[in-house]
């Protein structure tokens, strides 16, 4: 899980922050709130390459935090919406490959 919160008062501090978010959803990161992206992974942890394309990717400014998640944390995490609890997603099916 990634989290941000990065500034955009300028020009270019919005394109940094809007390219920083595509380069997340190109890689397969979906997006749970604002600023707060996962991945989902069968073997729980981000591949090497995925970490140091995001750190490439790190704007200047801000603040980024990523989370190594179990599925058994996601799975018993509580989740809201309009003051209700809702129940949460199931994880990804994994690919089968003959």
């Amino acid at each position: 899980m990634v989290m941000f919160d990065l500034p955009t008062k300028t020009k270019k501090q919005r394109r940094a922050y809007t390219g920083f978010r595509r380069y997340l959803l190109d890689n397969g990161f979906s997006q749970v709130q604002f600023s707060v992206y996962s991945w989902y992974s069968p073997a729980g942890h981000l591949s090497v390459r995925l970490l140091k394309g995001i750190k490439a990717h790190l704007p200047p400014g801000g603040e980024v935090r990523i989370y190594h998640l179990t599925d058994h944390q996601w799975a018993t995490a509580l989740r809201f919406s309009n003051a209700t609890e809702v129940k949460q997603e199931e994880a990804p099916a994994q690919l089968m490959l003959f």
